[in-house]
C-alpha cells in the first residue's frame, strides 16, 4: 500500500501497515519496530505538503483511534476535552458543537487529524491564541523506547511543553487534551479592498475584529478581506443554502479549479483573469457557529509555502514580495493569503514569543511551484521568517536552529524520547538532523 499526501508531492511505500485500536497496540507496534531495527510513523490525512509524516518503515493508520474520550467542565462553561489523536478536526468540531463547546481558534481547513494539526503548527488568525498547539493542555504519547507517557502541567510538564508541536519526532500521539470554551458564534464580513486601502487600514481592521485574514490577487492591486467578530448564538444568520453553494462550492471550487487548469496552459491570461476575479468578488455578511465560519472546503489541489515574519514588518515584507514577483516573468493564479497571530509559548511555534504576520503562497498542482517559491523564500528568510513545518520550504537544521531559541531543548528531548530515531524520516533528518 503506497502512502501519498494530499498534494501528491510526497509518496512512499511502507514496509507494512497497521491500524492500532488502543494505546497498547501502539506500544506493541513501536516495540516491534525497535526490536527489528526499523522505523515507525503514525500518519494523518496527508494534508502537510512536506514529507513530515512520510512513513518509511511501519505505517500506523489513525482511523481506529478516533473520538472524544473525556470532557471536564468548569463553572464558567469552559473546560477541557480529550480526544484520540486520529480524530479529524472536522469531527471534533461537530462533536464539540453538540456539547455546546468550541476551540478558541483554528485554521481554515478541518480535514487534518488532531495529531497532524498540532504536530505541524496549524494555526488560525487573530484571537488570544492562533495556533492549535497553544490550546493543548495535555497529551499521551508512546516514545521510541515503547513507553506510554502522560504529559500535563503537573505530570511531565517538560514533555508537554515541547510535544505540543513535536513534528512527529518525539513519539506517537495517542490522545490530546484541548482547552475549550462555551460555543460561540462568529459574524463574518467579507469585503473587497484596494491595496492602498488595505495597507492604510490594516491596524484598524485587526483591532476592530477578533479574527482577520486577507487574500491578495497577484498582478492586481485588489484584495479580499474577511473580518470575524464574536456574536451570541441567538440570532445567527447563516448564508442561504443557495448562496453558500454558489459562492463557496461552484465559484471558489469548481469554477476556480477549471480556470486554473485552463490558465496553466496559457499563463499570459492569468493577470487579466485575476483582475476579473478581484472585480467580481462581492461583499457579503453572514453569521454562524464558529467552526462553520472559520473553516472552508478546499477541493482544488494546490502546493503551498507559508512563512511567519515579525508582525511589525509584515506589510513591508508583503510589498517587497509583490515587487519581486512583478519584476519576474512568473504568472500566479492563486491569491496570497495573509493572517496575523499573537505571540505564544510553544517552543517550535512560528509565533513563539513574537506577534506574527503570515504570508502564504500557493500554486495550482498543475503549475510548477519551484520557481515561484524560490523567488520569494529569500525575501522571507531575510525578514527573519520562520517556515510553516507542514508547508514547502528549503530550510535545514543549520539555519532553523538560530531561528528558535529553544531548538536545542527540542533536540535534547528528541534524544531522550527517541534515542534510536524510530520516528525519523528524510524530512525530519533535514530539519532536525540525523
Amino acid at each position: 500500500m503506497q502512502w501519498q499526501n494530499w498534494s501528491g508531492l510526497e509518496s512512499v511505500m511502507p514496509t507494512r501497515v497497521l491500524t492500532p485500536r488502543s494505546a497498547d497496540d501502539v506500544v506493541a507496534a513501536v516495540t516491534e519496530a525497535r526490536d527489528a531495527g526499523g522505523r515507525v510513523k503514525m500518519v494523518g490525512t496527508g494534508h502537510s505538503f512536506t514529507g513530515v509524516a512520510a512513513p518509511p518503515g511501519t505505517m500506523l493508520s489513525p482511523t481506529a483511534l478516533t473520538g472524544i474520550t473525556a470532557v471536564a467542565r468548569q463553572a464558567d462553561g469552559s473546560g477541557t476535552v480529550t480526544a484520540y489523536a486520529g480524530t479529524q478536526l472536522k469531527h471534533l468540531n461537530a462533536a464539540l458543537e453538540h456539547l455546546g463547546l468550541s476551540l478558541h481558534n483554528m485554521g481554515d481547513i478541518a480535514e487534518q487529524t488532531l495529531a497532524g494539526a498540532i504536530s505541524t503548527g496549524t494555526h488560525g488568525t487573530g484571537g488570544r491564541v492562533a495556533g492549535l498547539s497553544a490550546q493543548v493542555v495535555g497529551l499521551t504519547l508512546v516514545t521510541g523506547t515503547g513507553e506510554l507517557i502522560s504529559a500535563t502541567a503537573e505530570e511531565n510538564p517538560d514533555v508537554l511543553e515541547l510535544a505540543r508541536l513535536g513534528l512527529g519526532a518525539l513519539g506517537v500521539l495517542v490522545t490530546i487534551t484541548f482547552r475549550v470554551e462555551p460555543l460561540f458564534g462568529l459574524e463574518a464580513v467579507e469585503q473587497p479592498m484596494s491595496w492602498d486601502e488595505f495597507h492604510a487600514s490594516f491596524d484598524d481592521l485587526t483591532a476592530s475584529a477578533d479574527h482577520v485574514d486577507a487574500y491578495w490577487f497577484p498582478h492586481t492591486d485588489r484584495l479580499s478581506t474577511k473580518r470575524n467578530t464574536r456574536v451570541p448564538l441567538d440570532g445567527l444568520r447563516p448564508l442561504p443554502r443557495w448562496r453558500a453553494w454558489l459562492d463557496d462550492d461552484l465559484l471558489q471550487n469548481t469554477v476556480f479549479g477549471a480556470m486554473c487548469v485552463a490558465t496553466n496552459h496559457a499563463p499570459a491570461v492569468i493577470p487579466p483573469m485575476n483582475r476579473m476575479n478581484a472585480r467580481v468578488m462581492a461583499a457579503r455578511t453572514y453569521s454562524d457557529t464558529a467552526h462553520r465560519v472559520f473553516t472552508t472546503e478546499r477541493r482544488v489541489v494546490f502546493r503551498e509555502m507559508e512563512y511567519a515574519v515579525p508582525r511589525p514588518d509584515g506589510l513591508e515584507v508583503l510589498s517587497e514580495c509583490r515587487r519581486v514577483l512583478e519584476a519576474s516573468d512568473l504568472r500566479i493564479s492563486f491569491p496570497v493569503e495573509l493572517r496575523v497571530a499573537p505571540a505564544d509559548d510553544v517552543p517550535l511555534s512560528t509565533a513563539y514569543r513574537r506577534d506574527s504576520f503570515y504570508l502564504a503562497f500557493h500554486t495550482h498542482r498543475g503549475m510548477p511551484h519551484e520557481a515561484y517559491f524560490a523567488l520569494l523564500e529569500p525575501v522571507l528568510r531575510a525578514a527573519a521568517g520562520r517556515p510553516h513545518w507542514g508547508k514547502l520550504h528549503t530550510r535545514t537544521r543549520a539555519d532553523l536552529e538560530p531561528a528558535y531559541e529553544r531548538f536545542g531543548d527540542f533536540l535534547a528531548m528528541r534524544d531522550r524520547l527517541d534515542p534510536d530515531r524510530l520516528f525519523a524520516n528524510p524530512y525530519l533528518e533535514r530539519v532536525l538532523g540525523a
